[in-house]
C-alpha cells in the first residue's frame, strides 16, 4: 500500500469511528499500548449482527444437505444437524433476544435492536424452513425409498398391513398415551420444551360441544420412524399413526380435527454472583428450565384457523415466534435414519481413526507415552489421529505409573462412555492426587456433570466447580510424575473436548508436551482455580480471563509494527466464531497497515472483510464439511519469527473476558509445520468452503477451470493414513 492509499485509509477508518492505526503505533517505549475505547459493533459499517451471522452458518450446513454430490444418508445427516441447531439458537440466542425486549434493554447489534433483530431473523428462517421441508419430503425420503429406506403414509398400507399396524399400536403406542382436553376446570396443559404434539378438536354428538386436546408424540419412548413389522426398513410416522387411530383416544366422540404443532422454549439460565453453592444454585435452574417461556411456535402448515387461533392464545406468542412448516416438523429425528445399521453405499468412505505413528512405535517396544513425550513434543490432531491411543492413553498411563504422584484435569463435556473420568476415581483408590475441574454450567450436559461431580467427590477426588460467573472452558490434563530426585510435569492441551464421541466427529488438536515453563504455566492455572490466587503472569500460555485478550492483542501489534519496518508480516487465524471488538478493531488496523489477514471462522464472523480503507487486507472463508472444524489455532508472523497457539478459545467476549480459557504455544517445529499446513488447506480448501464478502454475503468457494479440487478433511485422511502406513512398513 502506497503512503498516499495509506493516508486515504486512514481517513476512511477515522470517519468510521476508529482511531488511525499509526497513531497508536508501537514504540520502543511502549511497544503494547492498551487498547483503547471499544469498538462500536452496533454501526453496520464496523460490524456485521452476530444473530444474523449465525443464521448464514446453519444455511451453509443447510445448503450441505441440498448438495447432490453428498452421500445420501450424510445429506439426511446434515438436515437433522441443521433442525437441531436452530432448536439450540432459539432455546438460547433468540430467548436471549426476548428477554432484553421485556426488561427494557438490549444493545444495537450491525444495525439491528432487539426487536429489529428478531423480525429479521423471523425473515431469514422461513425461506430456510420451507427449503428443508421441501427438500425432505421431495427429495431424500424418495431418494432413500429408492434403497429401501421407505416413509409411507398410513393410507397407502395394505390392508393386511394396516391390520398389523393397528394391533402394534394397541400393544405399543395406546398405553403411553395421555389425551388432555381444554373445558372447565382443565386449563391448557403444559407443553413441554421441544415436545411434538398433536392438537385435535373432539365434539360431543350429544351436546354439540366441541373441545381442544392435546396429545403428545412420546418422543424417545417409542421411535418417530415406526416400522410397519418388526425389524423392518418401511416406516410411518408416529404422529401419523396416531392421528390414525385418534377414535381409540376419544371413544364415542366425533373428531373433528387435528393437526400437529411443536413448542420451543427459553433454556438459558443465568447463575448469580453471590450463589453460595454453585452445585444447588444449577439444580434449582435446572428443575425450571422445562418451564422457561415459549420462543417459538412451530405448526404444520395447512393448520386450521381454529387450532391455531387456540394454540397462539393459550401459548401467548406473536406472529413473528410463529413458524408454519410445509412438511416433517422435528427433523432432528432423520437421525434415526441416519443410524439405521448398513447402508454403507449411501455414507462416506470409513475414515477410523490411526494411532500416531510415534505412539504405535512405542507402544510396539513397550515404552510408555511419557518417554515419547520426552522424545520432543507430540501433536494429535482428531478425528483422524486415535483419541484413545492418545489421550485416553496418556491418562490411564499415569494412572497406572507408581511414579505418577498426582493427575488434575478438566472437564467440560463428556460421555458416560468416557474411561478419563472414572480414571480420576481409580487414580484416587491407588492413592494418587487426583483434582477435576468440572465446569457444571456446560449448556446441556449440566445434568450428565452433576453426575460425574458426585461419583468422583464420592471416591475422594478433589471436585472443584469454578466461580458461578465465569465457566473452565479450558481444555488440559497435567500429569506430575517423580523422576531422579525432583519431579517432571506433563500436560496435554487440546482445542477440543476430553468427549470421545465427539473426538470422533469434531476437527481438534491436542497438545503433549513436557515443556517445563509450559507445566509451571499449567499448575499454576490449576492451584490459582482449586486455590485462591491470582496469577502476575504466565511464562508461555495465554489464559483467560486475565492474560488472553491483552496477548493477543500484543502479538497483532507486534505484525502491524514488523510491516511498518519493512519485514514480513502475516496473521492466520482459525476460530469457530468471531466476535471480540477489541479483537476486531485491531485487524482492522493490521489491515491499514498492509498486513495480509486470512481467517478461517467456520461460525459467527461479525468482523467485515473487503472495506477499502477499513479491511481490505483481510480475507475471511468458512469450511463447512463431514467433520465439525472445531480447531482454534492463532498464527503471527512478524520478520523471522512465527508464532503459532492452539487452545480452547473462540474470539469472543464470553471466551476472552468471561471463562477461563487456555491456548499454549508450539514450539517444536515439526509440530508448528503440522498446524500451519493444517491451516494453510483449510484456506485453500474449494470444496466446503464459502467466502464472506463485505456486503455480508457467503459464496462457495469452487475450483476454477483447471484448478485441482482442494478440500482439507479429504486431504488431511489421505496425509494421515500415508504416514501411518510408512511407518507400518518402516517398523521392525
Amino acid at each position: 500500500m502506497s503512503d498516499t492509499e495509506t493516508r486515504a485509509g486512514l481517513s476512511a477508518s477515522h470517519s468510521l469511528g476508529l482511531e488511525a492505526p499509526f497513531d497508536a503505533r508501537p514504540t520502543a517505549e511502549d511497544p503494547f499500548p492498551a487498547p483503547r475505547e471499544s469498538l462500536d459493533l452496533a454501526d453496520p459499517k464496523i460490524a456485521f449482527n452476530r444473530e444474523l451471522s449465525w443464521v448464514d452458518f446453519n444455511d451453509r450446513v443447510l445448503q450441505l444437505s441440498e448438495r447432490s454430490d453428498q452421500q445420501l444418508l450424510e445429506r439426511v445427516k446434515f438436515s437433522a444437524i441443521y433442525s437441531s441447531n436452530l432448536d439450540e439458537f432459539f432455546m438460547i440466542r433468540v430467548a436471549g433476544l426476548l428477554d432484553q425486549l421485556d426488561a427494557g434493554v438490549g444493545r444495537d447489534r450491525g444495525g439491528y435492536s432487539p426487536s429489529q433483530t428478531i423480525d429479521e431473523l423471523h425473515e431469514r428462517i422461513v425461506p430456510q424452513v420451507e427449503r428443508q421441508a421441501h427438500l425432505v419430503s421431495e427429495t431424500l425420503l424418495p431418494e432413500l425409498a429408492q434403497h429401501g429406506i421407505e416413509v409411507v403414509s398410513v393410507s397407502s398400507l395394505s390392508e393386511e398391513d394396516r391390520a398389523e399396524l393397528a394391533q402394534r399400536f394397541k400393544r405399543q403406542v395406546l398405553p403411553v398415551l395421555t389425551p388432555l382436553a381444554v373445558g372447565l376446570g382443565r386449563p391448557f396443559p403444559y407443553i413441554s420444551n421441544l415436545s411434538l404434539s398433536l392438537a385435535v378438536l373432539v365434539r360431543d354428538p350429544q351436546t354439540d360441544q366441541t373441545v381442544f386436546a392435546r396429545v403428545k408424540v412420546p418422543k424417545g419412548l417409542i421411535p418417530r420412524f415406526f416400522p410397519i413389522t418388526e425389524g423392518e426398513t418401511r416406516f410411518v410416522l408416529l404422529e401419523e399413526l396416531i392421528a390414525a387411530n385418534l377414535q381409540a383416544l376419544f371413544p364415542e366422540m366425533e373428531v373433528v380435527d387435528h393437526g400437529c404443532f411443536r413448542v420451543t422454549r427459553d433454556a438459558d439460565f443465568d447463575i448469580s454472583d453471590e450463589a453460595d453453592d454453585l452445585l444447588k444454585a444449577i439444580e434449582a435452574e435446572l428443575r425450571q428450565r422445562p418451564f422457561g417461556e415459549v420462543v417459538r411456535l412451530e405448526l404444520e402448515a395447512g393448520i386450521s384457523p381454529a387450532i391455531r387461533e387456540q394454540l397462539v392464545e393459550a401459548l401467548m406468542v406473536k406472529e413473528r415466534q410463529i413458524y408454519s412448516v410445509p412438511g416433517l416438523l422435528d427433523t432432528t429425528d432423520l437421525w434415526q435414519l441416519v443410524k439405521l445399521p448398513g447402508h454403507f453405499e449411501l455414507r462416506d468412505e470409513p475414515a477410523p481413526p490411526l494411532t500416531p505413528p510415534r505412539l504405535a512405535e512405542a507402544e510396539a517396544a513397550g515404552r510408555s507415552i511419557f518417554s515419547v513425550i520426552r522424545d520432543g513434543d507430540l501433536l494429535v490432531h482428531h478425528p483422524y489421529e486415535s483419541f484413545a491411543a492418545s489421550v485416553e492413553r496418556f491418562v490411564q498411563e499415569a494412572v497406572e505409573d507408581p511414579d505418577v504422584l498426582a493427575i488434575k484435569q478438566t472437564v467440560y463435556r463428556t460421555s458416560d462412555d468416557s474411561p478419563l473420568v472414572p480414571s480420576l476415581i481409580r487414580a484416587t483408590e491407588m492413592g494418587k492426587q487426583a483434582v477435576c475441574l468440572v465446569e457444571l454450567k456446560a449448556r446441556f450436559d449440566e445434568r450428565a456433570n452433576i453426575s460425574w461431580a458426585r461419583k468422583l467427590e464420592r471416591a475422594g477426588v478433589h471436585v472443584v466447580y469454578g466461580m458461578p460467573g465465569i465457566k473452565i472452558h479450558a481444555k488440559c490434563v497435567l500429569v506430575v510424575r517423580r523422576e531422579g530426585d525432583g519431579v517432571r510435569r506433563y500436560v496435554h492441551v487440546g482445542t477440543g473436548n476430553y468427549h470421545p464421541t465427539t473426538a470422533r466427529l469434531y476437527s481438534d488438536f491436542g497438545l503433549f508436551t513436557c515443556d517445563p515453563k509450559i507445566g509451571a504455566d499449567v499448575a499454576e492455572m490449576f492451584n490459582c482455580l482449586t486455590g485462591y490466587g491470582r496469577p502476575a503472569n504466565y511464562r508461555e500460555v495465554l489464559a483467560a480471563p486475565t492474560f488472553m485478550l491483552e496477548g493477543i492483542l500484543q502479538r497483532i501489534e507486534r505484525v502491524i509494527v514488523a510491516k511498518a519496518e519493512g519485514s514480513h508480516a502475516r496473521i492466520q487465524m482459525k476460530m469457530n466464531a468471531l466476535v471480540h471488538p477489541e479483537v476486531i478493531k485491531a485487524l482492522y488496523r493490521a489491515s491499514q497497515a498492509g498486513v495480509p489477514v486470512e481467517l478461517n471462522v467456520r461460525g459467527i464472523c461479525c468482523l467485515i472483510p473487503g472495506v477499502p480503507g477499513m479491511s481490505e487486507n483481510i480475507r475471511v472463508v468458512s469450511v463447512v464439511g463431514r467433520f465439525l472444524e472445531h480447531s482454534r489455532i492463532y498464527s503471527f508472523e512478524h520478520g523471522d519469527e512465527v508464532e503459532v497457539f492452539i487452545g480452547s478459545a473462540d474470539l469472543m467476549p464470553r471466551n476472552l473476558d468471561n471463562r477461563v480459557e487456555l491456548l499454549t504455544p508450539i514450539h517444536d517445529p515439526a509440530c508448528r509445520a503440522d498446524v500451519l499446513d493444517t491451516l494453510e488447506r483449510c484456506l485453500v480448501d474449494n470444496v466446503n468452503a464459502w467466502e464472506l464478502h463485505s456486503d455480508g454475503r457467503w459464496s462457495a468457494v469452487v475450483a476454477g477451470p483447471g484448478d485441482e479440487q482442494r478440500s482439507v478433511q479429504r486431504e488431511l485422511i489421505a496425509l494421515i493414513t500415508a504416514r501411518a502406513a510408512d511407518a507400518s512398513a518402516q517398523a521392525p
